[in-house]
């Protein structure tokens, strides 16, 4: 029957919602979309599946009619096939549900949530359970480099979500994760973000609870013990065994770790259970941030019955994540690295991991404020402390960003530069930069392509050298 059926999804082309048609096509159904903004790599992945794919939101691609049509949350009232779709019959759905639903519904969900770190965990997790052989479903929002591809199937019993807190849809403002109905949690860390929804940081762990409600007594919520926010958030009720984590030894915290000699980047330490020794890691990543991950993802393998050894062995194979520090290219001995980082605390554990890799060479340090938060201004004040470990720092400040960076730039002194144009930003960039550098640059989006802009700037000058 799911052959036949058709599914038509809105708003497409997220990273999402391009996971969940890839879902859809893969267990069977006739996947179609639209999107306002349909361009590689998303289209080309989608194309490639035989997924038919419609510019705009037009109300013309509801005829013919889908058996059920999938509304992303970007969709809102007052656009042409929301309204179309409102006054016809057809049966509609967010895609939170409609995974539930056709998905999630038999599987062992593994949902990992949190401010940051969500992709990284639930791409270590995922990685972990197919080595030791589970073969499981996955759906992240990044690329891991050992798959491939941000959502699968799989044939195993359990399956891995990236469980976001952001709204489900127009027509549902709770969480996307309440959906999910997970039996093990992975709680990283809990702060104020998503500050166009969420008022206050009452509001995002009354979300939190919500997901901690609906965990089975039988199941597991992994965290973080070092935050006071989810120790908070746990407070107002619990049903469910905890294990907690932190990097450092913590009286909440069965799982912690220690770097080794040699690698105060974190690239190998000793996990351990009960203070106990459970294993060495020797992997690509870098970062005490990664070392949480690392341990949450340890944790929650073991309660899907992965033991700590089989989990330490997979994550020396780990080969890291698309735009997660990522190196994008070196010229001249100039090293350019893409970063998701968005949120001041990412921001400057992801610095802070750089530079423990980096020694004393300069950090050139690159910031899109693009995400909705940081378009707000709520991170006016906290920015420049987390831009501090930087050598020199250039902030991409567009006519229409809707606040004065002045506040950080001064904050920084002579290290802080402002730009409004991404041509004029590689250029100055390229000036700027000299052997040994390292170039971070950091956004969770594309940057108006600014990586390439600058390899390219670099390029030329070392021709014209």
């Amino acid at each position: 029957m799911k052959s036949r059926m058709h599914v038509h999804i809105l708003g497409i082309c997220g990273t999402f919602m391009g996971g969940v048609a890839a879902l859809a096509r893969a267990a069977g159904f006739t996947v179609t979309g639209s999107d306002r903004n349909v361009y590689p790599p998303m289209s080309t992945q989608l194309e490639a599946l035989g997924i038919a794919i419609t510019e705009g939101f037009d109300a013309a691609q509801l005829s013919p009619a889908p058996d059920v049509v999938v509304v992303g949350n970007v969709m809102t009232r007052g656009q042409p096939v929301v309204e179309a779709l409102l006054e016809s019959s057809l049966p509609y759905v967010s895609g939170p549900e409609w995974l539930s639903r056709e998905v999630l519904k038999d599987r062992w969900v593994l949902a990992v949530a949190g401010t940051h770190g969500k992709t990284t965990t639930a791409s270590l997790l995922a990685w972990i359970l197919e080595s030791a052989g589970l073969d499981p479903g996955f759906l992240i929002g990044g690329v891991p480099a050992n798959f491939g591809v941000s959502a699968r199937l799989g044939r195993g019993r359990f399956f891995v979500i990236e469980a976001d807190e952001y709204d489900t849809a127009f027509f549902d403002k709770r969480a996307k994760f309440v959906h999910y109905r997970p039996r093990t949690v992975v709680l990283n860390n809990l702060e104020y973000d998503h500050a166009d929804i969420y008022p206050d940081i009452g509001a995002i762990q009354r979300q939190f609870h919500h997901l901690i409600r609906i965990v089975p007594g039988s199941g597991r919520i992994v965290w973080n013990a070092a935050d006071a926010q989810l120790r908070e958030t746990l407070a107002l009720g619990c049903w469910t065994p905890c294990e907690g984590f932190a990097r450092t030894l913590h009286s909440e915290a069965r799982w912690s770790a220690r770097a080794l000699p040699g690698a105060a980047d974190f690239s190998r330490f000793e996990v351990l259970e009960g203070g106990e020794p459970r294993g060495a890691v020797e992997w690509s990543l870098i970062g005490g941030h990664n070392v949480d991950n690392a341990l949450a993802a340890i944790a929650a393998a073991r309660h899907a019955g992965v033991e700590v050894p089989r989990a330490v062995a997979a994550l020396k194979d780990f080969g890291g994540i698309a735009r997660r520090l990522q190196l994008r290219g070196e010229v001249n001995g100039i090293r350019v690295y893409d970063d998701f980082a968005h949120h001041p605390t990412a921001i400057a554990t992801t610095i802070d991991g750089l530079r423990r890799r980096a020694g004393a060479a300069r950090i050139l340090a690159v910031l899109e404020p693009r995400s909705h938060t940081m378009r707000m201004g709520v991170h006016e004040h906290t920015l420049a402390p987390a831009l501090a470990g930087a050598d020199e720092v250039w902030l991409y400040t567009p006519p229409d960003l809707g606040w004065d960076t002045g506040t950080v730039l001064r904050a920084l002194g002579g290290r802080g530069h402002g730009s409004a144009d991404v041509d004029s930003l590689a250029r100055a960039l390229a000036l700027a930069a000299r052997p040994g550098d390292q170039v971070l640059i950091m956004s969770n989006g594309g940057f108006g392509g600014l990586h390439g802009k600058l390899l390219a700037q670099l390029q030329q000058a070392g021709r014209a050298s």
